[in-house]
């Protein structure tokens, strides 16, 4: 790959960088069975799948993701507040259970940087600008414990949509927010993304390259998201 032809690397974090999808997918389905099986209408209710996982949450905003699923099982639940205890049935509540959970596996268990990625980190022109693009609100959290929060100067992540008025991919505002920070054009980005809406929201923006990284998703279905290439591992885009 030509890095030449660009100024900006613009990475979403989870599945991308590191292998906290693993984590998140496990959440998300430790969170949901449990919600889903505690309901008195259960038996008439289809259970969560690993399809789920990325038909429905995977890329999104976490309370985004919780109404997408719901929806996909027939299920309304008021929105409630993002003070919500994990312990309440409301959208925010489900969201905040599934996010302890998370935070629990991180702290156990830590998380490396995928090889790959890593590579290519190491091996981008000094002249191309770094940010990551996470819907997640771990992100520095997540940044921190793989020990590669330095190398980001921009960070936009759920915590900062939230701030700025955001919408959350698959819009593409929180990556053209990450590229005006950078100051850098559009059009001289490129966008590093594993999940079908972060994809979408590439593909959006009016990005100069937009690259599926098929970590499950499938590397048909990126290209049908909007993936300029798709590869199975960032190793694959060294310079």
């Amino acid at each position: 790959m030509d890095w030449n032809r660009y100024d900006a690397a613009l990475f979403d974090l989870d599945g991308v960088l590191t292998p906290t999808a693993d984590v998140h997918m496990r959440a998300w389905e430790q969170m949901f069975t449990e919600y889903l099986d505690s309901r008195d209408d259960s038996d008439s209710i289809a259970p969560y799948r690993e399809s789920d996982y990325f038909d429905y949450v995977d890329g999104k905003p976490r309370y985004d993701g919780v109404r997408s699923f719901l929806a996909s099982r027939g299920i309304e639940l008021p929105d409630g507040d993002p003070d919500d205890p994990p312990s309440e049935s409301t959208v925010c509540g489900l969201g905040n259970r599934k996010n302890d959970a998370f935070n629990a596996v991180l702290e156990r268990d830590g998380v490396e940087p995928y090889p790959g990625s890593l590579a290519l980190l190491d091996a981008l022109p000094a002249n191309v600008r770094l940010a990551v693009v996470s819907s997640s609100k771990n992100a520095p959290a997540v940044l921190e414990a793989a020990g590669i929060i330095e190398r980001f100067p921009v960070v936009v992540d759920g915590q900062v949509a939230a701030a700025q008025g955001l919408p959350g991919k698959p819009a593409p505002d929180t990556f053209q927010h990450a590229a005006r920070q950078l100051d850098v054009p559009f059009e001289k980005c490129v966008v590093l993304e594993d999940a079908h809406s972060g994809v979408q929201a590439g593909a959006a923006g009016g990005f100069g390259l937009v690259v599926g990284v098929n970590r499950g998703a499938g590397a048909e279905a990126l290209k049908a998201s909007g993936a300029d290439v798709v590869v199975d591992d960032l190793q694959e885009l060294l310079p």
